[in-house]
């Protein structure tokens, strides 16, 4: 993981409004929380303002796509796209056109991100013989140079296919060893057409490289739900319970009922993790109703501005808006369910230090015009300031 740099001995941010509603100044020693209200202020403490804005805690991009993005550079026209192979294939013929290196792209959307608050983010970076390893190196190159600011996990992920693309499976085992975290997947039947051979070569090198696994599974009804269970299933027997996510899961996102809760008690004994990015017209996960049964669920922003997509702008607070759009969410307590799993559910997947802005927490927090998280959720504000171990990096969107 990424290391921030040296945090500031002692910093009090005054006029912090908090979730309860009240005001009061809130004290950060080494990069950590260190109370409210303190009675003194320490030697050599700096004082930042803070002007009444709300509190949150910082929030994680679980599932972003930063190698295919165009942020940053011209206007991309998109072609038409009927199926997820149209889009695949759109995708290659696009960034075959692309004149600016993956680093120098994915370093503009990280910069972005950033300003908008994200502490974190797993991106999830193609693997292929038509990319080779570029992505993987290009993102990381990127991520290295903004270690102080953001920590950045890296997915191998086959977007062409795995069994089904000659030349990936041996990408993949070298990604691991050149700047990738994870291993990932993508719709053992859909994509490959082998559910036992694509699960039976991720499970295998996760475990042999000693890592996690974060497979991306589009399909949806019974064939989508048959993967989800095996996965499930593979995950216990490799003894990889807390280790394994499935990303999009537009099957489970389908159900509703008992057939909802059956499934999410599965996933939740398994320790099987789920990621939503309330796409277009695609099933959302609703963490109000599948988090009570022990899910963990995180969002992303999946892709931006790329060939796939017009959309998406980096800003997981405004994702949290769309979240919330999407699962109809009305009252206060599904609103903020919505934000726990973009900040909470999120460090958890990634395996970072809860930020719950109680004393011994990281200090990674952002401070935003609003009078409470439900209305922070709506009213999508840009950040006042966003802060990393005690330092304020940005203001009103802008890296400073």
């Amino acid at each position: 993981m990424a290391t921030p740099a040296p945090a500031l001995p002692h910093v009090l941010f005054t006029a912090v409004r908090t979730a309860d509603g009240s005001v009061r100044d809130l004290l950060v020693s080494d990069g950590r929380i260190a109370g409210y209200d303190p009675a003194e202020t320490p030697d050599g403490c700096t004082t930042v303002d803070a002007a009444g804005a709300l509190v949150l805690p910082a929030p994680v991009d679980a599932h972003i796509h930063p190698d295919k993005t165009t942020w940053g550079g011209p206007w991309l026209s998109r072609e038409p796209a009927g199926t997820l192979r149209d889009l695949i294939d759109g995708d290659v013929r696009a960034r075959a056109e692309f004149t600016s290196p993956v680093e120098e792209r994915a370093g503009a959307l990280m910069d972005r991100a950033i300003a908008r608050g994200t502490r974190a983010m797993r991106a999830h970076v193609d693997v292929a013989p038509a990319h080779g390893l570029l992505g993987v190196h290009g993102v990381r190159a990127a991520a290295d140079a903004r270690k102080h600011l953001i920590d950045v996990q890296i997915v191998a992920f086959p977007q062409l296919g795995l069994l089904s693309e000659p030349g990936t499976a041996e990408l993949m085992e070298q990604a691991l060893s050149e700047g990738a975290d994870i291993v990932g997947g993508l719709d053992p039947v859909g994509i490959d057409g082998d559910l036992e051979g694509q699960l039976d070569f991720v499970f295998a090198l996760a475990g042999r490289k000693g890592v996690p696994l974060d497979i991306h599974l589009h399909d949806r009804g019974p064939v989508g739900l048959r993967q989800t269970a095996e996965i499930a299933r593979r995950t216990v027997a490799a003894g990889m319970r807390g280790r394994v996510t499935i990303g999009h899961a537009f099957a489970v996102a389908e159900l509703a009922g008992d057939e909802r809760d059956a499934m999410a008690a599965r996933l939740a004994e398994a320790g099987v993790a789920l990621v939503t990015c309330a796409l277009g017209d695609d099933p959302v996960l609703d963490p109000a109703r599948l988090a009570p049964h022990g899910v963990r669920i995180a969002v992303g922003s999946d892709g931006v501005r790329d060939a796939w997509s017009p959309f998406g702008d980096g800003d997981m607070l405004a994702r949290a808006h769309l979240l919330a759009y999407r699962t109809d969410a009305r009252t206060d307590a599904e609103l903020a369910a919505c934000y726990e799993a973009v900040a909470q559910g999120g460090a958890a997947l990634l395996g970072l230090p809860a930020s719950r802005l109680e004393p011994g927490d990281p200090a990674d927090f952002v401070l935003a015009a609003a009078g409470s998280l439900p209305e922070a959720v709506v009213d999508r504000p840009v950040p006042s300031l966003v802060v990393r171990a005690g330092r304020v990096i940005a203001r009103g969107g802008e890296l400073v």
